[in-house]
């Protein structure tokens, strides 16, 4: 057995420590997270006895959460938390993720402090134990600003987390790919999550660049007004209102991370950081404001990324990352829709909708991104974004949507995440970009080149979430890097709206899980 502390820069996350022992005392309950008690293998056979007590007085035994007393196991105390069938027609390994949250909230109520979570490996899913490590660890993460007001900041929901494995060495890995993934899910939790005024602009980036001090991640921040007017023209449209308030002036976050050796792949990431959005002119009414905190998960994601890249420091790999850290506020001097503006590409945008900012504030960004890709190494463009409502109303909540451009599509990428993401439970539909989605946004006179978005809400048109791709393609000039031009580049982008987590609750994370399965060798 080994205890393993792992330090964060604003709090210790959760401790984790690994056993092969289920009968160890140094734990206060077991949590079990299995198909069935029937299929427990031999080592785990002092647990299959008192399940099967159980069940010959309650057949619902499976159905929901139980606790029974167990005498001889670690802390006399089990919590059972059955996946119920996995059905392989349908099912996927958020079965073990969603049942260790359940088993976890449980043995809290219970007032376990020091809970063993026990998740025997499945034959059809090889990473299953460490989605349910990953499920518990989601259970018990803390809120910044909970973490932020207690007199010891180390402190957790529960003093050490077990892991139960066959073998040591299995132990050591689980902990450091558990440890890993979750610091970055961490650092996306608390920007994504945290509230408009403590994750605004500038506290986003005095995070961020705390977080990143002493690694191998560099951090440089813009906040320069008349910079980001001159670099960034559509992003500074939407900071021109709340440049007002200083501390809710725009920043613009740049991340780089290069691996050790000879660079094979460039990954270059452009997040949404909207800490706020009211809508803008186009005001969200009738109550549809609140929960618009989130809509910086984008580019939370985008740090968490470059978190797990800092603890697991892949090789041969280097990511470019920008983070649009911007607030859409709403008054004299907000923009509006019918307002002209020159992109960076040099595209004459027309604006339709103020509330279909978070394209407007990638847009330069990804043109930056795209002018700096003719130099890189095997580049791969992206952007990731609480975009549209439309993605939630075409796919539901949890599950993220990639949409390729023709490069990228050809290449199978959208297929390749997806797949990644099927490894760990951070899920993905695909979707096309289509001739319709640039024919939406062509200029309607000759005023614009491009019309930024129609006058109702995504969820309302007709391919709401594809289209902002086609914008973002058109209005950054990635138009001109396609299949058939000199310098093709491949895209992709995005929309996590509804994979990034219910409000009220805590935001999950999406996509970097996924990301982390593509990018980056696990066994390095």
């Amino acid at each position: 057995m080994r205890r393993i502390y792992f330090c964060f820069c604003l709090s210790s996350i959760q401790p984790i420590e690994y056993t092969t022992d289920c009968s160890n005392q140094n734990f206060d309950g077991i949590v079990l997270v299995t198909q069935s008690h029937e299929t427990l293998p031999s080592n785990l056979q002092c647990l299959k006895g008192p399940l099967q007590d159980y069940s010959s007085v309650d057949s619902g035994l499976g159905e929901e959460v139980v606790v029974l007393k167990v005498p001889g196991i670690s802390g006399n105390r089990l919590v059972f938390a059955s996946t119920g069938p996995v059905n392989r027609d349908y099912d996927d390994v958020r079965r073990f993720s969603d049942a260790a949250e359940k088993g976890i909230k449980r043995a809290l109520k219970a007032g376990m402090q020091r809970p063993l979570l026990i998740c025997p490996p499945h034959p059809a899913y090889e990473m299953s134990t460490l989605v349910a490590a990953l499920g518990a660890l989601h259970a018990l993460y803390m809120p910044l600003e909970l973490r932020e007001l207690k007199v010891k900041p180390d402190d957790c929901k529960v003093h050490v987390l077990g892991l139960w494995v066959a073998e040591d060495s299995e132990g050591q890995k689980l902990v450091r790919l558990a440890e890993a993934l979750e610091s970055g899910r961490l650092a996306c939790r608390d920007i994504g999550g945290s509230d408009p005024e403590r994750m605004a602009a500038p506290r986003v980036a005095d995070y961020v660049q705390e977080l990143f001090k002493d690694s191998p991640v560099t951090i440089e921040v813009i906040s320069d007004l008349k910079v980001l007017e001159k670099e960034y023209p559509c992003l500074s449209a939407v900071n021109r209102c709340a440049n007002v308030v200083p501390r809710h002036q725009a920043r613009v976050i740049k991340l780089q991370y290069s691996g050790e050796g000879p660079i094979q792949k460039t990954l270059m990431l452009v997040g949404k950081g909207i800490t706020y959005d009211t809508g803008g002119a186009d005001i969200k009414a009738g109550g549809f404001m609140a929960g618009m905190h989130r809509d910086k998960c984008g580019a939370a994601a985008v740090a968490g990324f470059f978190q797990i890249l800092a603890k697991l420091k892949p090789k041969h790999l280097k990511v470019v990352g920008s983070m649009a850290m911007v607030r859409n506020s709403v008054g004299a001097d907000c923009y509006v829709a019918d307002e002209l503006l020159v992109s960076r590409a040099g595209r004459r945008v027309r604006v339709g909708n103020t509330d279909a900012e978070g394209r407007m504030v990638m847009v330069d960004l990804l043109c930056e991104m795209k002018e700096k890709a003719v130099h890189e190494v095997s580049p791969q463009l992206f952007t990731i974004a609480t975009l549209t409502g439309h993605a939630i109303r075409a796919m539901g909540p949890e599950y993220s949507i990639i949409m390729d451009n023709g490069l990228a599509h050809s290449n199978g990428n959208a297929a390749q995440w997806q797949k990644a993401g099927d490894v760990l439970g951070d899920v993905f539909e695909v979707s096309r970009i289509r001739r319709e989605d640039y024919e939406f946004h062509k200029g309607k006179s000759e005023y614009e080149d491009i019309l930024q978005c129609n006058n109702l809400p995504s969820s309302a048109t007709p391919r709401g979430h594809q289209t902002p791709a086609a914008f973002l393609i058109m209005t950054s000039g990635l138009d001109k890097h396609g299949v058939d031009s000199d310098k093709p580049l491949p895209y992709s982008h995005i929309d996590i709206a509804g994979s990034s987590g219910p409000f009220p609750g805590m935001p999950t994370g999406a996509p970097i899980l996924a990301m982390a399965v593509n990018y980056i060798p696990f066994s390095t």
